[in-house]
């Protein structure tokens, strides 16, 4: 019976799935769950790893076969460990081939350029006004230092592929009614390079590439906005065959602070003015990105008006003005009044008189200023 754990649920697959059909849906969830892609969520690494491993053993026919039989148990009992990802061959090209993550690339066994790679970078709303400098790590394919991308041991010969006669394609006749088609595909063996490492390079297992982890700074601009990528050319996988490296894609993410709103450039901000002193002006600090800075409130501003602060906005991206600090003026009303308090109010209402309201104002006026248009 499937359980939770089971390789099969894990993929998303029927027991009696294919092997194309279990490559498509283990490539599907390595776009899903990289970790590299997914920082927002802490188990993302563990999900991959888990998938990772069912398609380590039912991408093996004899693993499959052991596991429909007799379990993990089974497994386990034969001596099975999950190699992690990036050690076995299949799984190597099932996350890193160019088609998974939007590498080009051409015919088999001609130069093809490696995959792209996404990362997320965190920065706060302050360094949008002055760029920031971060460093982001991923785990990506790059050419074997010990055989130098050939795939042989250092000293070993690299011979002609016997299954393909060097060839690199496998020809196979079939008959039909307008007569004999002839198709021709890459040998499994050689990959469609036509030669083969006669001893595989150990520390790659013969391929000529391996995952390796790798930290990179990104110069992120000022005035970028949440969610905009920045393209790092050449520093994604290793290509295959001569093929040149894929790209970096840096998913930028900014932080919200609590002090502003971002609007375009412009940065929104409220302020909490009480009404006596909303109606005969003050002075207040209000917060900047450059630090607290001094706003003279006038005598009798109503409430949600809004006062500008030129240029203590966000600057536009790759251009150099910046837009505008607007301060919004919530208009507070007095609570939980003692005595004197409320005597000396009473004496103020008694005192205003028309003159003291401003009767031009329309309701649409009013209602715009209230809803802050």
């Amino acid at each position: 019976m499937p359980t939770a754990s089971d390789y099969y649920d894990r993929l998303g697959v029927a027991r009696d799935a294919d092997a194309n059909e279990i490559k498509k849906a283990f490539r599907k969830l390595a776009r899903e769950l990289h970790p590299d892609v997914n920082s927002h969520d802490p188990e993302a690494e563990t999900k991959f790893k888990a998938a990772a491993e069912a398609y380590e053993v039912l991408s093996d026919p004899e693993r499959r076969a052991t596991y429909d039989r007799y379990g993990a148990d089974g497994l386990r009992n034969g001596g099975f460990q999950p190699s992690g990802f990036g050690s076995f061959s299949d799984i190597f090209d099932a996350f890193f081939g160019g088609d998974v993550f939007g590498g080009a690339g051409g015919a088999r066994g001609g130069p093809v350029q490696g995959g792209d790679v996404a990362v997320t970078a965190t920065i706060e709303l302050a360094d949008v006004a002055t760029g920031a400098s971060v460093e982001v790590s991923y785990d990506a394919v790059v050419r074997c230092e010990t055989c130098n991308g050939n795939g042989a041991e250092p000293g070993t010969p690299i011979e002609a592929c016997d299954r393909c006669g060097g060839t690199g394609q496998l020809r196979a006749v079939t008959r039909t009614p307008f007569g004999q088609v002839v198709r021709a595909t890459a040998c499994d063996v050689c990959g469609g390079d036509g030669r083969v490492p006669k001893s595989p390079c150990k520390s790659c297992q013969g391929r000529g590439r391996r995952v390796s982890r790798l930290t990179v700074g990104v110069d992120v601009p000022a005035g970028i906005a949440d969610g905009q990528r920045i393209r790092l050319s050449g520093r994604g996988h290793a290509g295959e065959h001569g093929g040149p490296p894929g790209d970096l894609y840096v998913l930028v993410r900014v932080n919200e602070d609590a002090r502003f709103v971002r609007d375009g450039d412009d940065l929104v901000t409220v302020v909490d003015v009480v009404a006596p002193l909303a109606a005969l002006g003050t002075s207040l600090e209000v917060p900047t990105l450059d630090g607290p800075l001094e706003l003279e409130v006038p005598a009798g501003i109503q409430p949600h008006e809004t006062l500008t602060l030129r240029g203590r906005g966000l600057p536009a991206l790759r251009r150099g003005r910046r837009g505008d600090l607007r301060v919004v003026v919530n208009v507070v009303i007095p609570r939980r009044l003692s005595g004197e308090q409320r005597e000396l109010l009473e004496r103020l209402a008694e005192s205003l008189g028309e003159e003291n309201m401003n009767p031009e104002e329309g309701v649409f006026s009013k209602l715009k200023r209230a809803f802050g248009a």
